[in-house]
């Protein structure tokens, strides 16, 4: 039997019930279904719109906008038609269509609503973001990156401090999976001197930039980056003066690279007239006049009295005979003290850097160590090793309370139980000599000679200070 057609049925109904209300619940049901299926391929689209969106905004709300006018009109329409079907009483026989019908569209209001919700979220969520999701890749702005390499542009730099895992993928005798080499974190601050420091050509000669290297080094950028080119040397050197002449004789002067220096040879620098572009140490190249007497000879600050802030060496190694055998001279200077304490058998390592002369070309020279070392390091020794540290015309009166902190802490850490501290002729202001003396009490060393005298060339308002000092034991807790 054939059924009946179905708008024959919905002409039979009574109390105001009309054909139109099923051709709305299926625009509804269209309208809703319609919607979803517009959320849904929205991300297919996403691509390709947002570089749209990005240059006109007012164009990615515009769909939006019109699909939630469109949902509230649907909505009201809806409601209005059931608020009809409650107010109508329809007849007996038409009842249960009236609620099987009513409570199909109260179904998709509901499921309209849902989407309505959701529509206003994602509308709060994109406003949060600040359209951060609908930028173009393209035009998003690059992420800073936690990666040092990815600060540079020199490839040179970019691969120094790129990590390199060990190519066996295990450990290695170090107990590290890889190579983790490090550069000062000044050199960030550094970035146009650090880059043109390494731009040259991989096996070719470096340019003569040393000057350069060491501003990088006196500012925070140490340490510095290995390069892959080839240092540069004198154009003809020599073979040093042997140990027993070398050590109280100049240098040659072919052995040294003049380019960056006032004076151009040996003499001038040892000169007491010449403009030699360097005051700490302006002596220092004098070898017989005024470097063979220090530490044997004591050094009177007035003439009509016996005031002095040296300390001569036989004295200070008298105090422990045979126990100091190595050292470090952290010092401006052409390496005289270590030359002095190698007759006495002591091994001494001198740190200095080249200001404004070849101080460390002319320590090895004479045959000494040098080692290029500056005061924003730690020292490159293990802790309790050395027997000595020495400094004298370097820790003065400059230097920042905190920074003599750490480095006095950081010598404490390299020096031995029992080993000597020997600060050597530090000046400073009469007001901040107290300052001074307490950062060195505050290392609780034994003291063995203490002394502060006037700086006369000041008007009395500098003093010298010199201190020889033991570190005591410290057993573990």
């Amino acid at each position: 039997m054939r059924k009946p057609n179905v708008f024959k049925k919905l002409g039979t109904w009574r109390g105001g019930i009309r054909s139109s209300i099923f051709v709305l619940s299926i625009f509804a049901l269209i309208i809703s279904l319609g919607t979803l299926s517009k959320f849904n391929s929205l991300g297919s689209f996403h691509v390709t719109d947002t570089l749209c969106n990005y240059v006109n905004p007012e164009s990615q709300s515009r769909p939006d906008s019109h699909v939630r006018r469109t949902l509230e009109t649907v909505i009201q329409k809806i409601q209005q038609e059931l608020d009809k079907f409650r107010d109508s009483e329809p007849e007996p026989s038409s009842s249960k269509h009236v609620l099987k019908y009513s409570s199909f569209l109260a179904d998709i209001l509901g499921h309209i609503e849902s989407v309505q919700t959701s529509l206003s979220q994602n509308e709060e969520t994109h406003e949060l973001n600040s359209g951060a999701k609908d930028i173009h890749p393209l035009l998003k702005p690059k992420q800073q990156s936690d990666e040092p390499a990815d600060y540079f542009l020199i490839e040179e730099i970019r691969k120094y401090v790129k990590i390199k895992p060990n190519r066996l993928g295990k450990q290695n005798f170090m107990g590290a999976n890889g190579t983790f080499t490090s550069i000062g974190h000044a050199c960030f601050a550094m970035k146009k001197e650090l880059e043109e420091y390494m731009d040259y050509d991989i096996g070719e000669i470096c340019n003569d930039d040393w000057r350069l290297a060491q501003k990088l080094m006196v500012h925070g950028c140490d340490p510095l980056p290995r390069r892959r080119c080839f240092s540069r040397a004198p154009k003809l050197y020599s073979k040093p003066f042997p140990i027993h002449e070398s050590m109280w004789k100049l240098p040659d002067n072919r052995n040294v690279r003049w380019s960056n220096y006032r004076c151009k040879n040996f003499t001038c620098l040892a000169s007491k007239k010449t403009q030699k572009g360097f005051f700490k140490c302006a002596d220092c190249f004098n070898l017989q006049d005024h470097e063979k007497p220090r530490w044997i000879k004591p050094a009177y600050l007035d003439t009509n009295s016996n005031v002095t802030a040296d300390f001569l060496i036989p004295e200070v190694l008298n105090i422990k005979p045979g126990e100091i055998r190595i050292g470090l001279d952290f010092s401006v200077g052409t390496g005289t003290f270590a030359a002095r304490m190698r007759e006495f058998n002591v091994t001494i390592v001198s740190a200095t850097i080249n200001l404004g002369a070849p101080f460390n070309e002319m320590i090895a020279l004479r045959g000494l160590v040098p080692l290029y070392l500056t005061i924003n390091q730690r020292l490159p020794f293990f802790d309790n090793t050395l027997d000595l540290i020495h400094t004298t015309r370097f820790l003065d009166g400059w230097i920042d309370f905190v920074l003599l902190d750490f480095v006095l802490y950081d010598w404490d850490r390299a020096l031995r139980p029992g080993g000597f501290l020997w600060v050597d002729s530090f000046f400073c202001l009469k007001e901040d000599l107290s300052d001074y003396l307490e950062a060195l009490r505050m290392l609780r060393y034994k003291k063995h000679k203490w002394v502060v005298v006037p700086k006369l060339d000041k008007d009395d308002k500098e003093v010298f200070f010199s201190a020889l000092l033991e570190k005591p034991g410290r057993p573990f807790r």
